[in-house]
């Protein structure tokens, strides 16, 4: 079966059903698709605006996309920071002054241009001054260290998800890969049951057997461990389904003719049927990065001690009942997204060869 391309996909959106332009029916469809990128998209575009605001401008639920802050203003011979409005006098003319005191319905203002007179003048007459100001410390203060954030080990929790998203990652693709060979190319009484068998697993919820992954990893002496985070879950049902399919569609010729020439069983898995099966593998290397990545039920149960936290169980140091750092949550859930969007970016081209050949034989 011939490979499938990214321009083969990029043709086959880009037909219409009119034979001279675009019929009702396209525009309708495109309509749709639009719809649902906005869906998926305008969440993901407030969060990154978001990432740059302050905490006050959050907890005010400001609509507005652009970090806007109220203008300060430093005047000699005031140790405080003033806030800055605009004054709409009543001829007309505007003035941009500072906030000294409310008073009543009054506040007592000074202007900016001439800080020396205090003025008392109706608050209504009053509007805020906004500027835009990103917020850059919200996520330099994490990642760096500062008062505020100390209790935020950005190095270490970065660390340990790597390490937990890598290793799980190819101990997964090996695991499955072996599975997938053997239930695909070998004729064993059973098969078709112990296939089914693993399909059926689908169904059961991941909740159900928490309680008994936990007993065992406790038996086996990983609790907080790393490894008690990536040993659980490295086989899974749909990883041996999606490359088993995939490994259907590989001819069995090859593998005789390997064998006459005297190939091992291991050579043939390791030289011919990875090779070969390398879109189904990107596909199942893309999923588990994000299973891995975005894990954080299981690692809050496995792990209590902060210095083998994941930066998903980090994340949630940063808003608890006595704090609320919004602001710096907002920033690092943004970098914990770049590294799965470059995985998907590199190995885009993989996705549609391996999810459309799944599944022929």
């Amino acid at each position: 079966m011939a490979a499938i391309s990214l321009a083969d996909v990029g043709r086959f959106l880009a037909r219409t059903r009119g034979r001279n332009g675009p019929d009702w029916t396209d525009r309708l469809a495109y309509l749709y698709l639009l719809m649902g990128v906005l869906l998926v998209l305008l969440p993901v575009l407030w969060m990154f605006a978001s990432s740059f605001k302050s905490q006050r401008a959050l907890v005010e639920n400001d609509p507005r996309l652009l970090p806007y802050e109220q203008a300060q203003a430093r005047l000699p011979g005031i140790e405080r920071t003033l806030s800055v409005f605009t004054w709409n006098r009543p001829d007309g003319s505007t003035a941009e002054v500072a906030l000294i005191a409310p008073r009543g319905l009054n506040a007592i203002v000074v202007e900016l241009a001439n800080p020396a007179v205090q003025l008392t003048v109706p608050r209504s007459e009053l509007v805020r001054k906004d500027v835009v100001r990103p917020r850059l410390e919200n996520f330099t203060e994490p990642t760096l260290g500062s008062a505020q954030t100390r209790t935020f080990n950005f190095a270490r929790y970065f660390w340990n998800s790597i390490f937990v998203t890598v290793v799980a990652t190819l101990i997964t693709l090996v695991i499955n890969a072996m599975a997938a060979f053997a239930l695909s190319k070998y004729q064993f009484r059973g098969r078709d049951a112990m296939m089914l068998v693993i399909v059926t697993t689908l169904l059961i919820p991941p909740t159900v057997i928490l309680v008994p992954l936990f007993i065992t990893v406790q038996t086996l002496g990983m609790l907080n461990s790393l490894w008690g985070v990536i040993i659980p879950a490295v086989a899974t049902p749909t990883g041996v389904f999606l490359l088993r399919q995939y490994m259907l569609t590989i001819p069995d010729e090859l593998l005789e003719a390997a064998r006459m020439d005297a190939a091992s069983e291991w050579r043939i898995f390791w030289r011919i049927m990875l090779p070969l099966s390398l879109p189904a593998l990107a596909v199942l290397g893309i999923l588990s990065v994000m299973w891995r990545w975005n894990d954080f039920m299981w690692p809050l149960i496995v792990l209590t001690q902060s210095e083998v936290f994941t930066l998903q169980l980090g994340l949630s140091t940063f808003k608890g009942e006595l704090n609320d750092n919004t602001h710096y949550l907002l920033a690092m859930t943004v970098l914990t997204l770049l590294p799965v969007t470059l995985v998907f970016a590199f190995l885009q081209k993989y996705i549609t060869t391996g999810i459309a050949s799944t599944g022929l034989k």
